[in-house]
């Protein structure tokens, strides 16, 4: 399960960089945030100035076509003192429109109206009115005059034929303009700093958010962990497959590729698929569902037998996925096979114990009622079955592993009240070693078991198995027929499938399936037929020279 990865202050990875994450990110992300500050700054102020100075200078322009358009100023142009009738003119107009100054000059230059009086008559500077006095021109100018630099509105002014005979200039000085720039620019400036305090505080906040998402880890500490990670998973031989919540496969590793799939298939083309379409009846739809963890399930991945184990993985108290761990079970079968022997003994034993302890009670109970020659007879009895017993199974199986599996389910069937007849006819004329041992062992071992499971709710004296096997042909062949209740033809078309159960149980349904499985390695096949004494009859067919013979 996922756990908060807690960093410890003491381990270091790798050498700790100058600057932390959480450090560089408020750096660069304020640095980010004042570098576009600067340039949208420096543009929005560029704008403003620009289409200030544009409007004064067409407000400039306005004034100076209106003053050139008024009769009065081209009337006064033909008496002998035009500046004292255009002076008196144009004041209160300069007043009105807050114009720097309203200048009116002859086709010379020469001044008849001035903000200050004193300059009457001298001529205009600037240097600017060549294109209004010779092309008749109406623009826009910025030069510096007698009161200063100034963005001015030239127009000429012409008599009634069109003539031009002198020139109009309003103007607004530059330094008055600059002034209203820094008040427009003054609130702009203000916003943005506002902005940028606002983006390094989001900044802050982000790397903090960040830092505490990552477990307060650093780059270097990540990329050491996955590549830790990563070495790990493919360096191990379990087989190993991560899925999220939906189900879908988001890791596997080479060792779970290798067993579940052709050394041509790539592990990308795994990636993102539904692992029930995959690789169905993993149980790990279950573990997703439930949330609990499956230990040393035995299942059928691929072709190949594996012990799986899976967990679901949690994050923030709910399920987001789960992890399915899974070894081949060939890997560990000679473990599993002195396991299997020494739980075959340990049953055997416990069976022979159990009627060892009955029959001591018997003699005993003889004995103290004085009926010493029924304790003979009854001795004698007990001791010919067990001679005849072993000589049955010795004359029917040459296999001595064989042998004492069938020796610890006649056992376990003695003490569970059911008979198992071995048929006279039966044969197995030959030891097997190997795959081929393993799948006949698997195949009878798991048949009994179901017989037994299916007649121990018969009632006493109707728990019966008959037991049929031989190699004399070109298969080994063996047939277990019981007196169960048989299995209905619903049931039969799913019987063999991994995971179903005829009892409903959870964790059952696997043994007829590895049965199939195994048998189907060595080129054979497992069939349901319907039984002779009223239940169900499996026969199992083994080639003895498909798969690895092995024959002795």
């Amino acid at each position: 399960m996922f756990h908060t990865y807690k960093s410890n202050k003491n381990e270091n990875l790798e050498p700790k960089a100058a600057l932390s994450l959480k450090s560089k990110m408020i750096f660069l992300i304020s640095l980010l945030i004042l570098s576009i500050f600067i340039l949208f700054t420096w543009f929005l102020h560029s704008f403003i100035s620009d289409t200030i100075e544009d409007q004064v200078g067409k407000r400039a322009l306005s004034v100076a076509k209106s003053v050139a358009n008024m009769s009065e100023i081209r009337s006064a142009f033909e008496l002998n003192d035009p500046a004292s009738v255009i002076q008196e003119t144009v004041a209160p107009i300069q007043e009105e429109t807050d114009a720097e100054f309203i200048v009116v000059g002859n086709k010379e230059g020469i001044r008849y109206s001035h903000p200050n009086p004193e300059r009457i008559g001298e001529k205009m500077v600037g240097g600017d009115n060549t294109r209004a006095l010779q092309n008749g021109e109406a623009y826009v100018s910025q030069s510096e005059g007698s009161l200063g630099l100034s963005i001015r509105g030239k127009v000429p002014i012409k008599d009634e034929a069109g003539n031009i005979i002198g020139v109009v200039s309003v103007g607004f000085l530059s330094e008055d303009v600059q002034g209203v720039i820094a008040n427009q620019s003054k609130s702009l400036w203000l916003t943005m700093i506002g902005i940028v305090v606002l983006g390094i505080a989001g900044a802050i906040f982000i790397a903090y958010h960040i830092k505490k998402l990552l477990f307060n880890m650093e780059p270097k500490d990540i990329s050491y962990l996955l590549l830790q990670k990563e070495a790990i998973l493919q360096s191990t031989h379990e087989g190993m497959i991560a899925v999220d919540h939906n189900g879908m496969i988001i890791m596997m590793n080479k060792a779970a590729k290798q067993i579940l799939f052709r050394e041509d298939q790539q592990l990308d083309q795994f990636s993102g698929k539904s692992i029930n379409q995959l690789i169905p009846h993993t149980g790990l739809s279950d573990v997703l569902e439930s949330g609990k963890s499956q230990y040393d399930k035995e299942m059928i991945f691929g072709e190949s037998i594996v012990i799986v184990n899976q967990v679901p993985v949690y994050m923030e108290g709910k399920v987001a996925g789960a992890v399915s761990t899974f070894r081949k079970k060939t890997e560990i079968e000679h473990v599993t096979r002195e396991l299997q022997q020494i739980k075959q003994y340990s049953n055997a034993q416990r069976a022979q114990t159990h009627e060892f302890a009955n029959s001591l009670y018997t003699i005993l109970g003889l004995l103290q009622l004085g009926e010493r020659e029924e304790a003979i007879d009854f001795i004698k009895k007990k001791r010919n079955i067990q001679e005849k017993q072993s000589q049955i199974l010795t004359q029917h199986a040459a296999d001595p592993v064989v042998q004492g599996l069938l020796q610890g389910k006649i056992n376990q069937a003695n003490e569970l009240g059911v008979t198992i007849s071995i048929h006279p006819d039966s044969q197995l004329n030959h030891a097997y070693h190997g795959d081929k041992q393993e799948a006949l062992i698997t195949g009878v071992g798991n048949m009994l078991e179901n017989a037994l499971e299916a007649v121990k709710s018969n009632q006493e004296g109707e728990r019966q198995i008959s037991l049929f096997f031989t190699d004399i042909g070109d298969d080994i062949v063996v047939e277990v027929d019981d007196s169960g209740q048989g299995v209905s033809e619903e049931a039969a078309a799913h019987i063999f499938e991994q995971g179903y159960s005829t009892k409903g149980e959870e964790n059952r349904g696997i043994g007829l399936a590895l049965t199939r499985h195994i048998v189907h390695k060595q080129g054979g096949q497992i069939i349901l037929e319907e039984g002779e004494m009223g239940g169900a009859c499996f026969v199992m067919i083994i080639p003895k020279g498909g798969g690895d013979s092995d024959e002795s």
